[in-house]
């Protein structure tokens, strides 16, 4: 199919007058603005608790919103953020932050190319523009030094992520108009029919495609250790009461307090352990048999945590827990994939006794967070799949399921929250 427009603009089009588009977006919003972030100025420390510094980010980008020209907007959406991102891959592939940040001193562009292999006509330009966008700092004609920033650059969980979208994830979202167009502009709700097999040009879904490209994979995987740094863990008491909810003298010592299902290498578990040294009970970890294999079982037992090899499609081994928890696994799944895979937690379970806690994302209706939106697109055109809202999990664990849900945990600020449930009495 062509790229050329599917709907052709007309200047015929709009009603309004062209000057909007040079004016600032929202000026009369600017005193407001500024008056707000002058206030939590006042009482702002960096040593300040994650939601006050949220709350002021957030008003310090509506205040560049609001001051910003649909122009610029657009600017910056089509060309220098766009620029932008490839150029920060790039970097990646080459090692250019590592360069940067060795010595912490500046370095010349010249001194930059011969370091990494690069020309260094093609890297001054780079290099000027990510120091436009603020990514770098420069100090002089063709010098530059590392910020925090590209410092973070070097570190795999954070750098790992812009070769892993360019290479995996911008195809599907490139493509995503033309397979929408083939579709009459149906929401896609499967994993082997949707953008993400379209522009990569596959029959495979995403985890399999990643499994047959091991760098792939493991840039997924430190991406995924990225995107969890210096998040709230989902014991953490803001999010989720444990000792009182989970932990109790009805709990012995043989008895299964925890069983992560599709948890990967432990990482949920390992900082569940360090969290409640004491707590009684067993902790499983459950995963495909690769997963559980290649893992670090020797850490994992040393510290009580049993590996078990599931498909989290089949029935579940372990009866009667106290918990069975699923971190990011049923936004992955359209909700008929989902009814497999809590079934067969729910035949698992004793009422009364057991709950399943489900981690994810939980959408308000009104002021959702950009950390959860962003996330549902891109579940929707990778998997098919979603972020739910309240009036989601509802339907699909209470309508489909027949769990009962007996509260919902959000702490809000893009933070997952935690869908508690039982089986009805």
């Amino acid at each position: 199919m062509s790229d050329l427009p599917l709907r052709p603009a007309s200047s015929e089009d709009t009603d309004f007058d062209p000057s909007i588009a040079s004016s600032p977006c929202d000026i009369a919003a600017v005193p407001s603005l500024l008056a707000d972030i002058s206030f939590l100025r006042a009482s702002f420390d960096v040593s300040t608790n994650r939601d006050a510094r949220l709350h002021l980010l957030d008003k310090a980008r509506a205040l560049v919103r609001s001051l910003e020209t649909p122009r610029e907007t657009m600017l910056k959406h089509v060309g220098a953020e766009t620029a932008c991102f490839f150029s920060l891959a790039l970097g990646v592939d080459v090692g250019l932050f590592t360069a940067l940040a060795k010595g912490d001193t500046p370095k010349s562009v010249n001194e930059l190319a011969g370091t990494i292999g690069f020309d260094v006509d093609g890297l001054s330009r780079i290099l000027r523009h990510l120091a436009a966008m603020g990514y770098i700092v420069q100090t002089g004609k063709d010098e530059y030094k590392s910020n925090n920033f590209s410092k973070a650059m070097t570190i795999p969980i954070v750098a790992d992520g812009y070769p892993f979208y360019r290479s995996v994830c911008i195809a599907p979202m490139l493509h995503l108009h033309k397979w929408l167009a083939t579709k009459d502009y149906a929401t896609p709700t499967t994993g082997r029919d949707n953008p993400f097999t379209f522009g990569n040009q596959t029959s495979q879904t995403m985890f399999e495609y990643l499994a047959a490209f091991p760098p792939f994979n493991e840039q997924f995987n430190h991406h995924m250790g990225g995107y969890r740094l210096g998040r709230p863990s989902w014991f953490d008491p803001a999010v989720y009461p444990v000792s009182d909810a989970l932990l109790g003298n009805d709990i012995k010592a043989d008895d299964v307090l925890l069983v992560d299902i599709g948890g990967n290498m432990g990482h949920d578990l390992t900082r569940f352990r360090a969290a409640f040294p004491d707590a009684p009970g067993r902790l499983i970890l459950q995963d495909q048999a690769s997963v559980i294999e290649a893992g670090p079982a020797k850490a994992l037992a040393e510290q009580g945590i049993e590996g078990m090899p599931h498909d989290f499609f089949t029935e579940q081994p372990v009866r009667g827990a106290r918990a069975y928890y699923l971190h990011h696994i049923l936004h992955d799944w359209p909700d008929d994939k989902c009814e497999v895979i809590v079934k067969m937690i729910k035949s698992a379970m004793v009422p009364g006794k057991s709950k399943l806690l489900i981690n994810e994302h939980v959408i308000p209706s009104v002021g959702a967070s950009w950390e959860a939106t962003y996330l549902d697109l891109y579940m929707m055109i990778l998997f098919g799949s979603r972020e739910r809202t309240e009036q989601d999990w509802k339907g699909l664990l209470e309508g489909k399921c027949g769990l009962k849900i007996t509260r919902i945990y959000n702490p809000g600020n893009g933070v997952e929250g935690i869908i508690e449930c039982e089986v009805p009495v």
